[in-house]
């Protein structure tokens, strides 16, 4: 097994935000608290010790206890439990959507990254406990984005129609993906693995909350992966004061919106707040919270509530109140005891609109850290890249500049112009020197004649370039067909794959390699040859 590290900025695949951040670029640095690195914890330890009540250690044990309790607990993980209660300890915290069967691959690499953070901080701070946390988005609404997994290059899809909280649906129906799923596995150990966590995950709960523990709890219970569900009465009920002060002061549009307008100077916002940023969460449904006309209404329903009467619906009923985005994440801050929270480019990108807003509220802004990324090589893939004189960093490059610099390198004649555009640019330096002290006319068509000639000898050299590929198609066929093998869909296979193609192949070998070689503190991108 051969590990390679490269910077995020050299895979061409993470934003101008997240360069600047891993940079510490002093654009940023208005928008966030403490920075990833040890410096950054032993401030943030400080911060959330001297603001984290010991009360809401034990409703936050109660509540976590209760949503366990139908499910095997290892040793590991009940003791991570009753660690919560005490003021010295501190959880690392990822967050993901309900995904079929895990979704993307980078479902591992998030939950991976966080339990090495916390076992790489239990070394560094001896004197504090360090729990690793995954929080399942049981309400989130958006299922079209959840119901399918990618295997083998085929799209394993459940389909079904329904509303509300996706945590709460239903597993009806989910024996015939089950079925179609387990004819693309064989009867390897592996396979048999597989079909065993699938179907004892979906075939055997009735909800899709309790079916997403079983599996992240089948593989990470050993490591004392503590699965929190956010849609709990008794865990909405220590987050009512800031629904409250949400629907009477929309404080969190108005400070969000302030600090966008300063964070869109310079880069692309990832969300937009509302007036009010929270939704209405029914039976079969989630809905937006509109204030119109002195009345809370609940979109596209006939739900109507007087200031009074929402603040006591509040009391009465707090697992109605469903944060959205943009508050979402400060519910996970007011309940737990974090310190970080590890994401991808895109989820990191909204947290940076967030920092005043937890400021005014008086909640420590966490350490935002961007999980590790990794990409896969095979011994097989590893030896073509040798073959075919492809480094680990050319990889990640647009397929038609990859192709053109390869097909330049292996070519037999010079196919590069730019010597022969300078020397024709110094002609007509020259021709200007002329043309300056005669008429501005006669200047004109020497630039023109200029533009067209360079132009001309462009046009010529992109068609030797083209020439010379389809001169030297089986070295492009072969580029092509492995680059694409790489980066399906010319994405990050991350992105793409499901965690079963892997695990078919090596087993838990493939969860025992990511354990041991990914750093999150290290701030690189991963390139694994298994």
């Amino acid at each position: 097994m051969k590990v390679t590290q490269i910077p995020f900025q050299k895979t061409g695949f993470f934003s101008k935000i997240m360069h600047d951040y891993l940079e510490k670029s002093k654009l940023l640095k208005p928008f966030y608290n403490n920075f990833p690195d040890i410096s950054g914890f032993k401030n943030q330890i400080a911060e959330k010790q001297k603001s984290f009540k010991l009360e809401t250690r034990f409703t936050l044990v109660d509540a976590l206890k209760h949503q366990y309790k139908n499910f095997e607990i290892s040793e590991k993980t009940a003791k991570n439990l009753e660690l919560l209660k005490q003021e010295n300890t501190f959880t690392i915290t990822t967050g993901h959507q309900l995904n079929l069967f895990t979704g993307p691959l980078y479902f591992l690499y998030k939950i991976i990254s966080t339990i090495n953070l916390a076992e790489e901080l239990s070394k560094k701070f001896s004197k504090q406990n360090f729990v690793p946390v995954y929080w399942m988005a049981t309400e989130d609404h958006d299922f079209e984005e959840i119901n399918y997994f990618n295997f083998d290059g085929k799209k394993v899809t459940w389909n079904r129609n329904d509303g509300g909280a996706v945590g709460r649906f239903s597993t009806d129906g989910l024996d015939d993906v089950f079925e179609v799923f387990s004819n693309h596995l064989g009867n390897s150990k592996n396979a048999q693995y597989l079909k065993h966590l699938f179907s004892e995950g979906y075939l055997k709960h009735k909800n899709l909350a309790d079916a997403t523990r079983f599996i992240a709890n089948e593989l990470f219970a050993k490591d004392g992966l503590v699965i929190i569900d956010g849609d709990d009465k008794q865990l909405k009920q220590l987050f009512n004061p800031f629904v409250k002060e949400e629907l009477e002061n929309e404080t969190s549009f108005r400070v969000v919106s302030k600090t966008i307008t300063e964070l869109e100077k310079e880069y692309k916002v990832q969300v937009n707040p509302r007036e009010i940023n929270l939704f209405y969460l029914g039976e079969n449904f989630r809905e937006r919270i509109i204030f119109d006309d002195d009345f809370y209404k609940i979109n596209n329903t006939n739900i109507t509530f007087s200031k009074e009467e929402i603040l006591k619906e509040v009391d009465k009923n707090p697992l109605a109140f469903s944060p959205n985005v943009i508050i979402r994440p400060l519910y996970q801050e007011v309940i737990l005891p974090n310190l970080c929270y590890i994401g991808g480019g895109g989820e990191l990108a909204y947290w940076l609109e967030l920092n005043d807003y937890f400021n005014k509220v008086k909640i420590p802004f966490p350490i935002l850290l961007l999980r590790n990324s990794v990409q896969i090589i095979t011994e097989k893939q590893a030896k073509k890249l040798e073959k075919l004189n492809i480094s680990k960093e050319e990889i990640f490059l647009n397929q038609f500049d990859l192709l053109s610099k390869k097909v330049i390198e292996n070519a037999e004649i010079e196919t590069d112009f730019s010597n022969k555009i300078q020397f024709l640019e110094k002609q007509f330096q020259d021709l200007k020197k002329v043309a300056i002290k005669t008429d501005v006319s006669f200047l004109n068509a020497v630039n023109a004649q200029e533009r067209k000639q360079i132009k001309g000898l462009e046009n010529l050299e992109k068609r030797l370039l083209k020439a010379e590929k389809t001169r030297q198609k089986d070295l492009v066929h072969r580029i092509t067909e492995l680059q694409n093998k790489l980066l399906p869909n010319q994405s990050l296979e991350e992105r793409q794959r499901n965690f079963s193609e892997y695990y078919l192949e090596y087993g838990t070998d493939f969860i025992d390699a990511l354990k041991t070689n990914l750093k999150p503190l290290e701030l690189e991108f991963t390139i694994l040859e298994l």
